[in-house]
Formats: structure tokens, sequence, C-alpha cells
């Protein structure tokens, strides 16, 4: 009820107004009832005046007016009228607030109405106080004016902020929160972004800090088909230190020691910002020491000296070190170290080659693979150590012209090889570890420094072997007789085969040449075929020899009596015959008959039929009839 109350009496402030300006219409009217020569304009209605004003006769000189006149009469207009065309901002006055409405005389027929709502940003708003309003709609069912001061707002703001875009002027605005790569910032009321990248000259590692600030910005973009307003904060600064970083690029010398603040932190290197120019310490010229990364050295926003070590002709790239600031660990070094001396130190890098040990801040030394063992046989360094453990070794080279230096484990312990006659004089017999293949033999350690090689042809007695994967696996272990030993040379011949006894000694007699055995065709080849005698004794049989009485060769599979044609012990060498039992047999009938023939021919009795009739029945033999 208050409300409706309030409304009303608005409502009657402005007919009251309205009646005002319908008195003062009605005196103007009676006034140009008088002679029109004895009124002056001020007297006169201005509008009354433009309606019976005959402009055609003033623009064809019929009725001429003074000219002083006319611009008091345009004076007039403009003190006691307003312009009310569409979209633009005028200034009017509070003449009365209510519960919801602020009421706005704009020196218009009749007041205007704003909700509050409008002014929610201003909760001080009083009557007297001057706002900008724009014209929403000219008359309501009521005859008031709806007036907007939102829409007011927001074409001035667009106004101000086009203006600080061309005159590159400086605004102040309102972050009111974060978004997506940034803020948002309130200017003259309209929202604009602002880049993360754009609020400072370093990087911004807290953006909630900067929340329900004011600041002052630069409007850098505006895209007027989306409304978009793009602000930034960095382009002030860095217009504050573009002198400085002048006048610092201008003084820059190799060597120069600076102070600056660590501005950001990389896998490969610390940014330094010495005031406005921004230089790089590579990840090695941090430390005399290897590191990992540079934050084992140095924090953000962490103060230090750095020495200029190098720039390019423009000066935009400049190169910095921290640890050039201190002697090299070699120079500092002494004479306390020397070639024999035992150290202690970390594992700090390792390869395949070999391991570096840091003996001291910066001083490093390569224990080669073959330094961390007296075994002959070369393994990776990972077997021996790993990075971080803390070992002992011995020096074997120094070069501190060359910051150079060899070390060695090995050498703290004995040479296993210097009492090798009595620990594996030959014929001895040992087992050793399988370490290592080669196309001709294996290599067995027999114990840690000493290796030995087994040719391939020492590994079996009886079996032929291409390759030493095919007899044993790397790991296994092998029972050995030394064969051979170099002291000097510091090699060891051994040999498998002959920790048994040699098959082929008993064999030599059992397939001696001449004997004959029974046995299956193994396999048909080019040239012959195979047989098994037993597990050790494997013979061939040439092509010409697999044939049958009947003319037919052996074929895979099939049973025969075989004779022993050669025998090699040496190189394992045995040949058997099919052919040569029958052709044997053969030749023995035939030898046999030629007896029998001779012998009838001295018997005079002996008939021609009958001798025919004994070669018929010797030829039936023969083909097994």
């Amino acid at each position: 009820m208050a409300d409706k109350a309030n409304k009303d009496a608005a409502k009657e402030k402005a007919a009251e107004k309205q009646e005002d300006v319908a008195v003062a219409e009605q005196k103007a009217t009676e006034e140009t009832q008088k002679p029109q020569e004895e009124l002056s304009l001020k007297q006169r209605d201005p509008k009354q005046f433009l309606e019976e004003f005959n402009w055609h006769n003033y623009e064809e000189g019929i009725d001429p007016i003074d000219d002083g006149k006319l611009e008091e009469f345009e004076k007039l207009v403009t003190e006691n009228f307003v312009d009310t065309l569409d979209d633009e901002v005028v200034e009017g006055e509070v003449v009365y607030i209510t519960d919801r409405d602020a009421i706005i005389d704009i020196n218009a027929k009749s007041e205007g109405v704003i909700s509050l709502n409008e002014f929610r940003y201003n909760p001080d708003l009083k009557v007297g106080d001057k706002v900008e309003v724009l014209i929403d709609v000219r008359e309501d069912s009521t005859g008031q004016l709806i007036l907007s001061h939102r829409k007011a707002r927001t074409i001035k703001a667009w106004e101000r902020v086009n203006d600080a875009h061309d005159d590159a002027t400086i605004v102040n605005g309102y972050v009111k929160c974060r978004t997506k790569g940034g803020m948002i910032v309130d200017v003259f009321g309209i929202e604009a972004f602002l880049p993360g990248s754009q609020i400072d000259v370093k990087p911004i590692r807290d953006y909630d800090a900067y929340v329900g600030k004011t600041m002052e910005f630069k409007v850098v973009k505006i895209n007027h088909e989306f409304k978009n307003v793009v602000v930034s904060h960095k382009a002030l600064i860095e217009a504050d230190i573009e002198e400085q970083k002048k006048e610092i690029i201008g003084q820059l010398e190799k060597g120069q020691v600076l102070e600056g603040v660590v501005k950001n932190i990389t896998s490969y290197g610390v940014f330094v910002d010495l005031g406005g120019v921004d230089g790089l310490v590579h990840i090695t010229d941090l430390s005399w020491s290897r590191i990992n990364h540079p934050n084992e050295i140095v924090d953000l926003d962490q103060k230090l000296n750095v020495v200029i070590l190098d720039f390019d002709e423009d000066k935009t790239r400049i190169q910095l070190g921290l640890k050039q600031l201190k002697a090299h660990p070699w120079d500092a070094l002494g004479d306390e170290l020397k070639i024999g001396d035992k150290v202690k130190g970390k594992v700090v890098v390792i390869a395949d080659y070999g391991a570096f040990i840091e003996v001291a801040e910066g001083v490093e030394g390569l224990i080669h693979v073959s330094e961390m063992s007296w075994s002959t046989h070369l393994r990776s360094a990972q077997d021996f150590v790993n990075v971080g453990d803390e070992v002992e070794a011995q020096i074997l080279t120094m070069d501190k012209e060359d910051r150079k230096m060899s070390l060695g484990i090995k050498q703290l312990t004995p040479d296993p090889w210097t009492d090798i006659t009595s620990k594996y004089p030959v014929g001895s017999k040992h087992t050793g570890i399988v370490r290592n293949f080669t196309n001709f033999g294996v290599f067995v350690e027999l114990e840690e420094g000493i290796d030995g090689l087994i040719y391939i042809s020492d590994l079996s007695w009886t079996k032929k072997i291409k390759h030493p994967s095919e007899f044993t696996n790397i790991g296994d272990k092998l029972d050995v007789v030394v064969l051979e030993l170099d002291v000097e040379g510091r090699k060891l011949s051994l040999g498998h085969k002959q920790t048994e006894d040699n098959p082929w000694d008993k064999y030599e007699g059992e397939f001696n040449v001449g004997t004959k055995h029974t046995a299956k065709i193994d396999e048909i080849v080019d040239k012959g075929a195979t047989i098994e005698f037993n597990e050790d004794i494997t013979a061939f049989v040439p092509k010409r020899h697999l044939e049958k009485e009947d003319g037919t060769d052996l074929q895979k599979g099939e049973e025969a009596e075989f004779q022993i044609i050669e025998f090699n012990k040496e190189f394992k060498k045995v040949v058997a015959s099919h052919m040569v039992i029958h052709k044997e047999e053969e030749a023995k009938i035939v030898k046999e008959a030629a007896k029998k023939q001779a012998a009838q021919a001295d018997d005079s009795k002996t008939t021609l039929g009958d001798a025919n009739s004994k070669l018929q029945e010797l030829k039936d033999k023969m083909s097994g009839k």
C-alpha cells in the first residue's frame, strides 16, 4: 500500500507540473493576441512561435526577422526543452525517490521514472543527484517518460572505452573475479577481459591475490562486433621499465657481476630478472657439481649474484653464470692427491663404458668398466655400481691441466693371476660358469677374474656341434679340464670332453673296417643315407652302396645289414655299405662255380647240357630264386 501511495504521489506531482505547463501555454496564447510588434520573444511561447512562423516567407524575404531576435529565440529553445531523440544520453536531476523508483527531471514536459534496480551500484543515491539517462519510452499510458540509467551508462561507457583506446589513456578497473585464462575487470561498467599474460611482466602464481583490487589498465583491443574489450596492466609496467631496460643493456659487459631475482625455473636452466632485462643461467652453469634439476640450487624469487658470460649483438639474449663466481674445484685441489692414492666418492653418472665418481665438489673421475673387475669378460657398469653409491677407488691417472682423472676398483683386491699356476695347473679339473658364446667356443668363468675358453671341438667327443648354444646355455655350470695355461698372455685353454674317456677308443675296435652291423636307414640325403648304430655312432652310406640284391635301393626306415668300409677316429667318420655284403656273396658263388666248372672240364663224361644246367642254376641262385 505504501508503494502505491508513493507512486500515486509521484504521479500527482507529475500531473501538477503538466498543469503548470498548460497554464504557461495558455498565458503565452493570450499574449499572442496582443499586437505582434508589442511582444518580445521572451514574452512569447517558443513552441507557438515555431508553429505560427512562416518559414517560406522568411526564406523568400517577405517576412524579415532581425538576426538578434532569431539568436535569442534559439537560446530560449535550448534552455527550456531537451531533445528527446532516440539513443541520446541527457543529464537529469533526481527530484523524488520512492521505495522502488526514482523520479528524474530532464527539463522536459514531464518527469521520467527509473527503477532503483538500475542504481544498485550506487546505494547512496539521493534527491538532487545528477544522473545520466536515456529516454526509453517517450510517454506511457499515463503520459510519463520512461527513462533508463543502465542503458545510458552502457552507451557512455562504450564512448569512454573507445576514447581510452583511441587516445591510449589509462583507465581504472575493478577486478571482479577469475576466469579461464585470466580475470574479469569492470571498466566504466563494462566487463573487460584481462589475460593472465597481461597482468604482470613476471609469471603470476596466485591469481586470486588480484581479485577485489582496483588497478590501472590500458585498453589494448576492442571487438565492436562481439562487444569484447581486452585490457592490460602489463603494458603499463613495460612502459615504466623500458627506460631502465635500455640503461641496463647499454652498460652490459662480459664478466660483469649483477644482482638479480629468480623469475622462472625450467628443466634446462634459470631465468633471472636483472631489473627489466632477463638472462638465462644454463643448468651447467649453476654448479661445478652435477645436478639433476635447477631447483636443487635456487628457489623462485630468490635474490642472487650472477656473472655475465655472453650476449648477442642486440643484447636480447644474455647468458649468465652462477658457478663462475667461485674458483674451479680443480684449481683449488692442490697437491694432496696423487696417482696411487685411494679416494672415496659418490657415483653421479653411469654409462655402458663406466661410471663417474665425484671425489670432491666439481672434481670427477672415471672408472672404466675394465677397471671394475679383474675379469676379461667385460660387462655393463651397472652390474657393479648404482647412481648414489659410495665407493672407494684408486687413482690410476690424473691430468690437472685437462681436468681428467681415471680410477680403478679392481686394484683394491689381489690380482687372481698372481698364483694362477698353483691354483689351475695343466690337467687339473674344475667347475665353471658359462659366461659368453662365440662362433668358435665358450667362455667359462672359474672365479672372478679368471676366464677360460673351451673351443667348440673340445665340447664333445661324439657330437658334431655347429654353435655352442646347441650344447649349453649361458649361466650353466660345466666341468672342465685345464689344457693350456699362458700366464704372460693371461689366457687359459679349457676342455669339457676331456673330463670323460674318449668313447671312440672303444668304438675303434667295435666298428673296425669289415665288421658287420644291423641298423635302419635313418635319413635319405642327396648323396646317400645316414644310419645310427648307437647314440654316438652315425654312419654314412653312399648312394651306390644302398643297392640291394634285386637292384633296388634301401628306403628310409628299412632295416638291413651293413658292413663298415671306413672308420676314422680322429675325424669321427664312419662309412658303411649294404651293397658289398651281397656283392661279396655273389663273388664267392662265382668263384665256387668257376672251381666246379674247372673240375668238370677235366671230366670227359661231362656234357655241354650239364654245363648249361649248372650255369642256369648259378644264375637262379644269384637272382634269389
